[in-house]
């Protein structure tokens, strides 16, 4: 059974169509700039058990809305920390014929990583930084993983996307904003880059939680300094858009 924070329906965000999207519990990685602080710890009190049969059966309740592009999403926290589980899901899913959806951070590189994106239609891959130093900073955890887990989707032939959050002073330097550019420009298998623009909606939750705040006094990120961004993405990939 997969420990689960949260449960969305009718999510129209995170991948194509609507879909139905479930957050796990657990993530090696501790982002600055992390909406769910809550969502980290694997063994939380407030997680819930949620079996693979009880996703099923929401699936076919939700399936008269999702038309041609429609289906799971799995989120997190991040997914493939409970790789087991979420291989037995994706197996189950993917004979009972919805589309698979997986949105992770890439922490995890390992086989049973490779299997669960063998069975996933799409993979939203969360690229945070390309400068290794910076990744440390931002995440606590190299990007090494990441980068590994982009590889080997590039290799399957199968469909990505990529996401990039914006935040000033720490993800926007114009240097590191080619070099990320560069590094994905002959990748075959991106159909899509997203620029998420940094935000505080999620601050509250670290004062609830009792937890320090490392981006405190850092701005949300403007219209302008999220279109410089996508100009410089947009000098070597494809289909940047903002969201």
């Amino acid at each position: 059974m997969l420990s689960v924070h949260s449960i969305e329906t009718f999510g129209t965000h995170d991948g194509p169509g609507i879909r139905l999207v479930v957050f796990t519990q657990g993530c090696l990685f501790a982002c600055a700039y992390c909406h769910n602080p809550d969502s980290r710890m694997l063994n939380s009190e407030s997680a819930k058990k949620v079996s693979t049969q009880e996703i099923i059966e929401l699936l076919k309740k939700e399936k008269p809305y999702f038309g041609r592009d429609g289906g799971l999403t799995v989120s997190g926290g991040e997914p493939t920390v409970q790789s087991t589980e979420l291989k037995e899901l994706f197996s189950e899913v993917k004979k009972a014929g919805f589309h698979i959806t997986l949105d992770t951070c890439g922490a995890i590189y390992n086989q049973e990583v490779n299997e669960i994106y063998d069975l996933t239609d799409l993979v939203m891959l969360d690229v945070k930084h390309i400068n290794n130093d910076w990744h440390k900073k931002l995440t606590g955890q190299n990007n090494e993983t990441v980068l590994q887990n982009a590889q080997y989707r590039e290799k399957t032939g199968k469909p990505m996307w990529l996401r990039y959050v914006l935040v000033p002073g720490w993800t926007d330097q114009p240097e590191f904003l080619e070099e990320w550019a560069r590094y994905f420009q002959d990748f075959k298998t991106i159909e899509r880059i997203e620029i998420l623009p940094y935000h505080t909606l999620g601050v509250y939750k670290y004062g609830e939680l009792g937890l320090p705040y490392r981006l405190e006094g850092v701005e949300p990120a403007t219209k302008e300094q999220t279109l410089q961004a996508k100009k410089i993405f947009d000098q070597y990939l494809e289909n940047v858009v903002i969201r």
